[in-house]
C-alpha cells in the first residue's frame, strides 16, 4: 500500500457514509482507510463493521471513548496504527473526488506537506447526494450541485479546473499553504519528528498549529487546493468555543514566532503513559 487515509469523525454515520463511498470508487486502490474515532456511539461502529465488508481496501475502526473533543488525541492513535509511510488526513464529512488519493500520491514529495481545501456545501445540497451520485462523480459537476441547492453566485474554480489549469491555479493562489485536517497529507517520518499533534489543543486551528511545527522542522508546505478536490457537507457546529480557537491561535503564533518543532503533549507521551497501538479507548 502507498497510503492511509485517516479519517476522523464523531457521531455523524450518514455523512461518514457518504463520505465511505467516495473512498470506494477511487482511481487507486493502493490504500488503506482508518476511521479516527473521537467517542462516538454504536451506530458509528455498526455502519462501519457493514461498510467494511464492502470495502475494496482495507478499512479499520481506532475508537477513543467520549471524554469531551480530544480529536489530536485519535489522529496520534490513528497515525501510530498506519501500515504505510503516508498519511492522508481527511474528515468524515469530506467527500473526496475519485482521484484524490491518487493526487496525493503521485503529489507527495520528500521535506513536503501537502495542502489541499474543500468545497463547503449548503445542508440542502448535502442531504440531496446519494451513493449513485458519489459513484458517477455527479456530485462533483457545478450543473449537478446548481440543480440541487447550490447558489449560483458562489464560485466553482476548484471544481471545474482540469488537470492543465490545476498546477497553474496551484502555484498563483494567494490562499496561505497552510495545512488543513479536511485535506493534508505528510510523511509518517515527519509527523514523529514534531511528535505528532498537540493533545492539548480542542478545535480550531488544532491543524494548523501543526503545520507550523512540521515548517519549522524544515518540511515546506506544497498547494494541491485546485487537485485533491472533496466536497464538505454542512453539519451544525455546537463545539465551537471562541475562547479555546482564540487560545489555539495564541500557542500557534507563539510557536512560529519562537520556531517550536516538538509538543511535549503528542505522540511520545502518549506511549509513555502506557498507550499501546492495537489497543483502543
Amino acid at each position: 500500500m502507498q497510503a492511509s487515509v485517516i479519517l476522523s469523525t464523531y457521531n455523524s454515520p450518514l455523512w461518514l457514509e457518504k463520505v465511505l463511498w467516495g473512498y470506494f470508487c477511487q482511481t487507486t486502490r493502493d490504500f488503506e482507510i482508518i476511521i479516527a474515532d473521537d467517542g462516538s456511539g454504536p451506530e458509528t461502529a455498526d455502519l462501519i463493521q457493514r461498510l467494511a465488508a464492502q470495502s475494496p481496501v482495507p478499512l479499520r475502526h481506532m475508537w477513543q471513548r467520549d471524554a469531551g473533543f480530544r480529536k489530536c488525541r485519535i489522529l496520534n492513535k490513528a497515525a501510530l496504527h498506519a501500515h504505510t509511510d503516508y498519511l492522508i488526513f481527511s474528515d468524515g464529512d469530506c467527500i473526496p473526488r475519485a482521484d484524490f488519493v491518487a493526487t496525493h500520491v503521485t503529489q507527495r514529495e520528500a521535506g513536503r506537506y501537502l495542502s489541499g481545501s474543500y468545497y463547503k456545501l449548503p445542508m440542502i445540497t448535502s442531504h440531496a447526494i446519494n451513493r449513485d451520485d458519489i459513484e458517477q462523480q455527479r456530485c462533483f459537476s457545478k450543473q449537478w450541485l446548481y440543480r440541487h441547492g447550490l447558489p449560483r453566485w458562489r464560485k466553482t474554480l476548484k471544481l471545474s479546473a482540469g488537470p492543465r489549469l490545476a498546477p497553474l491555479l496551484n502555484r498563483l493562489t494567494p490562499a496561505r499553504c497552510n495545512l488543513k485536517g479536511s485535506n493534508a497529507s505528510v510523511w509518517l517520518n515527519d509527523l514523529l519528528q514534531v511528535n505528532g499533534y498537540d493533545e492539548r489543543m480542542p478545535w480550531g486551528g488544532e491543524d494548523r498549529e501543526f503545520g507550523v511545527r512540521l515548517v519549522n522542522a524544515g518540511v515546506r508546505p506544497k498547494h494541491v487546493r485546485y487537485n485533491a478536490i472533496c466536497i464538505h457537507l454542512d453539519h451544525a457546529r455546537g463545539y465551537v468555543d471562541p475562547g479555546r480557537v482564540a487560545a489555539n491561535k495564541q500557542l500557534r503564533e507563539a510557536n512560529e514566532r519562537d520556531r517550536v518543532q516538538h509538543t511535549e503533549f503528542g505522540i511520545s507521551q502518549l506511549l509513555q503513559a502506557g498507550y499501546q497501538p492495537d489497543a483502543e479507548g
